[in-house]
């Protein structure tokens, strides 16, 4: 392994750039995935004729096989080289999107959307370990923020681009569009990447394993049953959370005897790092469950198209992209506990808005809050994941990445499952109308179910000859249901204040950096592979 001192220049050179380049290619396939495939879902209910406790499965499948695969990312880095995995999940990646575009029934669709995920688990991780090796970690902040570009092309482009090929063409393209860019990501990481070198690898946790990953996913797949059954006392939903949740309990008691875990507990002795992900953890749990709920507002309440859909989200992106870049050089100069909760403070202010929502809320207001939320998530991301991997040494990195990946996961599956079951609740309580019945399933329809199916098609009001002031009132309560389940996602927001209270509030000394002052002046040996 040959070693090298970590250069004092907080600038980011070409050859960074070029690494950079190739994270930010990969990342953005992952990104913008998920935000096209949420403004599908409700083209998957009629084109499959599902309903969307089914469709929802097309994210909560690559979800699980995202937070299945996470926690093998550090060891395989370290076992075949970073270069090396980074195209095979390039490559699982792009393979398992082609597949999605052949898909024939929802069931399908679901399988090869897992596939995907496994590569896409991969992605993120790898990315950020390639990246703060090719860097040193004095300069992670600058670092975070070029990461962040796909974080705010996704929200912007992707509903926008999904809604686009849905109208014009099908939404195989939303899959088929991946083709190009993943070709592309892959000649480029092959040429950009530095070359692996074999080295010998610390053993592999089996052990570990055998118990994290299902354990993982059997407990998200309770979680995510949930908006199909309606109730916790379903042993398809308490079955899989009690074993899963008692093969993660069994991992965390088990992860530090051995001398290499699969997951590194014992980073959490790092105080920043145990802050810091905690309150990433309850911001994801609020703000991506509640995310794939407002591309659903304007399509099934306000009866939009997939298209407009996409353009009335994009504020959010915008926003984000005037603050993430400034948050990141000042990730690097300023304690993220100085920062962060003034960006806490714009999405609470920014979610207040949804909780008040109707069926004539005016487009200006909403997209204005959605503006402001994005303000402020560019001030709280990149800080966050700063802060919790500035102060780890160089050997810690890839299993600290890890470590804040899989948190991100699990706080974003359990988010989009809460915000699905309280929605889901929430519509059903609506009042059945008498003698209609769902074609699907042959249950009563209820008027809020009736009222949204309305709206994307039309020619139901003729199949069910229903008066209008029931659709409306139909439509009202919907919007209703909506509200109440914001509430809930800004209940959440503001429980992220306590944890972000602890956040640092000085500026404390990195064990990697060199130069500056009044810290370690020691050179930093990085790995190169």
């Amino acid at each position: 392994m040959t070693q090298q001192p970590v250069a004092t220049s907080t600038k980011l050179d070409a050859a960074v750039l070029k690494v950079a380049g190739v994270v930010v290619l990969g990342a953005i396939m992952s990104i913008l995935d998920v935000t096209v495939v949420s403004v599908a879902l409700p083209t998957f209910q009629s084109e499959f004729d599902a309903t969307y406790a089914r469709v929802a499965w097309t994210m909560t499948g690559y979800t699980l096989a995202l937070a299945t695969v996470i926690p093998l990312s550090g060891w395989a880095a370290d076992r075949f080289g970073t270069k090396r995995l980074y195209m095979v999940a390039l490559a699982l990646f792009t393979i398992g999107s082609g597949l999605c575009a052949t898909a024939d029934s929802i069931g399908e669709l679901i399988a090869w959307r897992v596939i995907q995920g496994l590569g896409g688990g991969m992605l993120m991780p790898l990315g950020m370990t390639i990246m703060t090796r090719a860097a040193g970690p004095h300069r992670i902040g600058r670092l975070m923020a070029v990461l962040g570009i796909p974080m705010l092309l996704g929200p912007i482009t992707g509903p926008i681009l999904g809604g686009w090929l849905i109208d014009v063409a099908s939404w195989h393209w939303i899959f088929l569009i991946n083709l190009p860019i993943g070709v592309v990501a892959l000649v480029y990481a092959q040429l950009a990447l530095p070359r692996d070198n074999a080295e010998p690898s610390e053993s592999f946790d089996f052990l570990g394993m055998l118990m994290l990953s299902p354990g993982l996913a059997l407990f998200l797949y309770g979680i995510s049953t949930l908006p199909e059954t309606g109730t916790v006392a379903d042993t398809k939903v308490w079955l899989p959370m009690l074993a899963g949740g008692a093969l993660v309990v069994a991992f965390v008691l088990y992860s530090f005897r051995p001398r290499h875990p699969l997951l590194d507990l014992r980073l959490f002795r790092n105080r920043n790092l145990t802050i810091a992900t905690v309150t990433m953890f309850v911001f994801i749990i609020a703000f991506m469950g509640a995310g794939l709920l407002f591309p659903s507002y304007f399509l099934q309440v306000r009866g939009e198209t997939t298209l407009t859909a996409g353009l009335l989200i994009a504020p959010q992106g915008i926003g984000a992209m005037l603050t993430m870049p400034i948050a990141g050089m000042l990730a690097d100069r300023v304690p993220v506990g100085r920062t962060v909760p003034f960006a806490l403070v714009l999405i609470a202010a920014g979610f207040f808005t949804f909780t008040q929502l109707g069926t004539d809320t005016s487009y200006w207001l909403l997209c204005g809050s959605l503006f402001v939320m994005g303000l402020g998530m560019g001030g709280t991301m990149m800080p966050i994941m700063t802060s919790a991997l500035k102060t780890l040494s160089a050997a810690e990195v890839a299993r600290g990445s890890t470590l804040v990946n899989i948190l991100q996961q699990i706080g974003g599956s359990v988010g989009a499952a809460v915000m699905s079951v309280i929605l889901t609740s929430e519509l059903n309580g609506s009042r059945p109308i008498p003698g209609v019945t769902d074609p699907a399933t042959g249950a009563p329809l209820t008027e809020a179910q009736l009222a949204i199916a309305s709206q994307q098609q039309p020619e139901l009001t003729q199949q069910f000859p229903v008066p209008p002031s029931l659709i409306e009132r139909g439509l009202d309560y919907a919007a209703n249901s909506f509200s109440t389940t914001f509430w809930v996602a800004f209940g959440l927001v503001l429980l992220t204040f306590i944890p972000a209270a602890f956040l640092p509030r000085r500026r404390e000394p990195s064990h990697l950096l060199d130069g500056d002052p009044g810290e370690d002046k020691r050179p930093v040996p990085v790995p190169i592979h």
